[in-house]
């Protein structure tokens, strides 16, 4: 995740873009009356003399789906609006949409591969792989210049994310729960064609105009950076006839050799 200098004024617009595209409501509205005027002179109240504390630095805006690890056929759009803490960790805040009016629904963290290899055995299984989401096109940062955008997607190349979310508004492109129900549950990444649902990414192309296939073939030159990953395989059971996406392998069948020809 090292920047060039050539780089850094591309990616200076990326990380100002705050959304982009069409809007994009919420899926659900939670239960309850409407906000009385008293709750609404307190908001205005707070918004002139507290400001938004680390909300202003959440200046990064990424769109694209997620899998439950252990319920995969459960998918949702996902909303990302990110803080790039440091070179190698960002912290995200999930969401329904892009309105006001959008749902929190979850958090992600991304690291760079140098601090994900720093990580226990154990605490790894909780971090998926990134660059199944970038190389098909399905992770987009609306409204950015082509090139910027693709300079954004360069730079989380071979990250990994933890994702847990903690409301389930969304079930593919339906509604989902009304209020944030049951334990947080863990997210996890597309590493092969066929196993996002095509409803969900027809939709959010169409609501947002975006092309995924465009973008999918305006990064082909961002396969050869593309290194070998954890995670990748994961969900192949539950998606037999899932294809692969060039340039997004799995680490440990890259470790794995070749069968040799034996000959008698």
């Amino acid at each position: 995740m090292r920047r060039t200098a050539t780089t850094l004024p591309l990616l200076a617009v990326a990380l100002a873009a705050c959304t982009g595209g069409d809007r994009v409501d919420p899926a659900v509205s939670p239960p309850g009356a409407e906000e009385s005027a008293r709750t609404n002179a307190l908001e205005a109240g707070a918004a002139l003399f507290q400001g938004n504390g680390p909300l202003g630095k959440m200046d990064m805006y990424v769109v694209g789906f997620h899998p439950m690890k252990d319920h995969p056929l459960h998918q949702m759009e996902a909303h990302h609006f990110c803080r790039q803490v440091n070179e190698d960790f960002a912290q995200c805040a999930l969401f329904d949409g892009n309105s006001a009016e959008a749902n929190l629904t979850g958090i992600e963290y991304i690291i760079s591969e140098t601090v994900y290899e720093s990580l226990p055995e154990d605490e790894r299984r909780y971090w998926h792989p990134h660059n199944g989401e970038i190389l098909s096109g399905q992770l987009v940062a609306p409204n950015l210049p082509a090139a910027a955008e693709k300079e954004l997607m360069r730079s989380k190349l071979n990250t990994y994310g933890k994702t847990w979310h903690t409301w389930h508004t969304r079930d593919g492109v339906k509604p989902g729960d009304r209020m944030p129900l049951g334990p947080a549950t863990l997210a996890w990444s597309f590493s092969r064609d066929g196993e996002v649902r095509p409803e969900l990414v027809e939709e959010r192309d169409r609501r947002m105009d975006i092309s995924t296939e465009e973008r999918r073939r305006d990064r082909a030159d961002l396969v050869e950076l593309a290194r070998p990953q954890d995670g990748v395989d994961t969900l192949r059971r539950q998606f037999p006839a899932a294809t692969p996406i060039p340039g997004v392998v799995d680490r440990s069948a890259a470790a794995t050799p070749a069968p040799v020809a034996m000959f008698r």
